[in-house]
Parts: structure tokens; C-alpha cells; sequence
């Protein structure tokens, strides 16, 4: 792992190069993507069947081989051990929970004159979620994207998730049962998204879809986007641990490496006021290194993109941790409460040292779809909003048309619009 000191005189150049990833979009990647979006929107199952069968190496001959029903839902459920069961149907229930808290309701108003304002709230008719399952299963991701969905009342959740050579996942599947999604194809790829984005004889358009991929699920959301809703394109995975020395090294060495372990291109980085503890965190990275089943892929990320920040203090490395604006942060320290509101720009803010991430990718509540590549300088997680959309309400009263039409007229001739204006003057009293 690189380290940077905060004294250094070109710690700001370091820290920039630091966070230098290449987002833009690959010119093969994105013309594989249109060729086959192209081709899902004009030949539909049958163009869908021939991508999957030739990169998932799959055998498929129509779109019932790659459709699930329920009844596939609920058997993969019950084949599972019990524990795994109950894990399920525990964290579903506390993500259910968390996201009850963020629906919206409609509301209005009345001005003096009697006009009504408001607005009015109300669900996505259909939705798609997309699982990844190349190299490992998600169905953390399965309940993330779907609890949210269902618990903003959307009618018609559509999952798709790869089975590379046929191989179905009982426990993704079980987590869409409990989750309540209502369809599951298994087809990957920038096949699925475009069959989910423009509809296909079997898939039904939606109208948003979510969740992450590789880059050519990434390429293929960036194309359909504007035909469909999209949630974000996501970036590798990140985490930043603030430590003030409190913690456990060996804790907070297990947290790095809980990102590390996502991608080659996964990036954890340790802020700490503290030299000799730093030199602690790396010494037991060392240590447990080799217990690592992961272990190619942890130090490929950390060798890649990992680093140590020493900080001159806590609000220095708040302040860092807002120029990185990560997707996880963990505030490793005695009363985080006391430095959260420091912190602008996170995704998701995990306190205290008892506080692993990986509570929330699993069953803490709050959603693990988060903001990453600096993105949450302006995004947030993914939640309930995201699948309820906003109408506003005018009902605009007699006396009230005299009022507004008289402003309306005036700007819209200023504007040049008469038609504009005199659709508001008919409404105004003749005297």
C-alpha cells in the first residue's frame, strides 16, 4: 500500500493521483454494447437466448429454459440449511424496516384564494434488478435493490441475474423469494439490461432498472438510460477507515481487506493520526494475508489502489475523507458521534469501532447500493425514493386564476408566447 503524509508538500498532487481511475467509457466495450443492444431491441428473446448461451455458456433453446418460477423461488429457499433461512428472512425484515422510514406521502395545500397546490406520490409501475453472478453470488444485492422496490409498491419486480454454465445459486434465488420479487430470468450481461429496457416477446419493458455489473452491464445502463430510468453507474467498490488508534489493528486490517476482497480495481484506503498505529494495521495485514481464500485478489487491490494517510488530526482527516467522498467510510474512533456531522460526503457512514461494513452490505438496515468514483458528492444510496416518482398538483380556484392569469400574461408576452398568454387571459374577469 502507497503512503502519504498530509505534511508532505505534495500531498495534494499524491492524494489526486491516488484517486485517478479510468472511468471513461472503453470504445470496444461500448461498441459490443451497442451491437448487442441493437440486436436485443430488434430480434428479442431469440437474440437474448444466442448471448447468453455464448457467454454463460449455457444451453438454452428458448426463454422458458432461462425463466424461474415461483415455485423454483420457494424450493431453492427450502433446500438451504436452516441457519441460512433465518439469516435470509432476519435481514430482510430489518431492510424492510429501515426502508419503511423513507417512504413518502402525498401532500397539498391551499393559498388564501383557494387554489390547491401539492404532490402527488406514487410508484413505478415495473422495475428490473440486475444480480451479478460471475465471480461471486449476491444475495445481499438480490434484497437491497428489491426490498426498497417492493416497499415503495411496486407491483412488478423483474430480476435478472447470469448463471455462468447453468449453475443456479439457491441462496440468490432464495433471497428473491424472500424478498418478494415477482419475475427471475437467468441472463446476464448488456443482453439482459437491453431485454429489460426495451422488452422482449417474454420480458416486459420496465421503467427503471437498478443494481451493479461489469463494465458491460455498466456500458449497456449508460446506453439505455433515457428509454429507462437507471439507478447510477457504479464504480469498483471503496472503503475508508478514519482511525484514531482506538480500535482493534487487527479489526480494522480485516475491514480493509473486506473491500479489497470485491475486485482487482477495489480501493481501501486508513487515515490515521497516528504513525506507530498505522505501522500496527499493516503488520496485521501481514499476519492474516495468508488465511485470506481471496488472497490474489485482496493484495492485487491493495497493491493497485490501496493507501495510508498519516493526518496531522481528525479534522484533517475529515476533510480528506470529504475530497474522497467515499462509498463506505468507517469513523473508527472514541465518540464518533462528535465528528459525523463533520463529514459532507459519504454514501454510508458506519460509527463507532463496533461498526464493521460489512454489517451494512448485509443486514444492518440502511441499502448497500451506494455512490462511488467520488460520486457521492452528489448522489445518494439507493432507496425507496428511487422507486416513487412526484406529480404536482394545481388546482387553481376562480379568484385565483384573476391573480395568476394577470402575472402569467405579463411574463409569457414577454416572452413571446401569446398563446400562452391568452390562454390565461380568457380566464380573467371581463369588467
Amino acid at each position: 500500500m502507497k503512503y502519504l503524509n498530509t505534511q508532505d508538500a505534495d500531498f495534494k498532487a499524491q492524494l489526486k493521483a491516488l484517486q485517478a481511475f479510468e472511468t471513461a467509457q472503453d470504445p470496444k466495450v461500448d461498441a459490443t454494447v451497442a451491437t448487442i443492444c441493437a440486436d436485443v431491441q430488434q430480434r428479442g428473446d431469440a437474440a437474448v437466448v444466442e448471448y447468453t448461451n455464448r457467454f454463460d455458456h449455457t444451453c438454452a433453446h428458448s426463454m422458458a429454459d432461462l425463466t424461474l418460477s415461483q415455485q423454483d423461488l420457494a424450493q431453492a429457499f427450502l433446500r438451504l440449511p436452516e441457519s441460512v433461512r433465518t439469516a435470509l428472512t432476519t435481514a430482510a425484515q430489518r431492510i424492510e424496516s429501515y426502508h419503511q422510514h423513507q417512504k413518502q406521502a402525498s401532500w397539498s395545500y391551499r393559498d388564501e384564494d383557494g387554489t390547491l397546490l401539492g404532490q402527488q406520490i406514487s410508484a413505478l409501475d415495473r422495475v428490473g434488478i440486475y444480480v451479478p453472478g460471475g465471480k461471486a453470488a449476491y444475495p445481499s444485492s438480490v434484497m437491497m435493490n428489491a426490498m426498497p422496490a417492493h416497499v415503495a409498491g411496486v407491483p412488478e419486480i423483474i430480476m435478472v441475474v447470469p448463471t455462468p454454465g447453468g449453475e443456479r445459486n439457491d441462496i440468490v434465488l432464495a433471497a428473491a423469494y424472500v424478498a418478494g420479487v415477482t419475475q427471475v430470468f437467468t441472463i446476464g450481461g448488456a443482453q439482459a439490461v437491453a431485454a429489460l429496457a426495451y422488452g422482449t416477446e417474454t420480458i416486459t419493458q420496465v421503467d427503471k432498472i437498478t443494481g451493479p455489473g461489469n463494465a458491460y452491464v455498466a456500458a449497456a445502463k449508460r446506453r439505455v438510460f433515457g428509454v429507462v430510468g437507471i439507478d447510477m453507474v457504479a464504480g469498483p467498490s471503496e472503503i475508508l477507515v478514519v482511525a484514531d488508534g482506538s480500535t482493534p489493528a487487527h479489526w480494522v486490517a480485516m475491514d480493509l481487506f473486506s473491500q479489497a476482497e470485491h475486485d482487482e480495481i477495489a480501493q481501501a484506503i486508513l487515515i490515521t493520526t497516528s504513525a506507530d498505529y498505522a505501522l500496527q494495521v499493516e503488520a496485521e495485514m501481514n499476519n492474516i494475508m495468508p488465511t485470506m481464500p481471496r488472497r490474489a485478489i485482496i493484495e492485487a487491490s491493495l497493491n493497485n489502489r490501496g493507501a495510508v494517510i498519516l493526518a496531522r488530526d481528525l479534522d484533517e482527516a475529515c476533510e480528506i475523507a470529504n475530497y474522497l467522498a467515499p462509498e463506505h467510510l468507517e469513523l473508527s474512533v472514541t465518540q464518533p458521534e462528535l465528528w459525523a456531522p463533520k463529514i459532507r460526503h459519504a454514501g454510508a457512514i458506519f460509527m463507532g469501532r463496533y461498526t464493521s461494513e460489512s454489517l451494512g452490505d448485509y443486514c444492518a438496515g440502511p441499502n448497500h447500493v451506494l455512490p462511488t468514483s467520488r460520486t457521492a458528492r452528489f448522489a445518494s444510496p439507493l432507496g425507496v425514493y428511487d422507486f416513487q416518482k412526484r406529480s404536482s398538483l394545481i388546482q387553481v380556484s376562480a379568484d385565483g386564476a384573476q391573480k395568476l392569469g394577470e402575472i402569467a400574461s405579463v411574463l409569457a408576452h414577454g416572452e413571446g408566447l401569446i398563446a400562452h398568454a391568452r390562454a390565461a387571459e380568457l380566464r380573467l374577469k371581463q369588467s
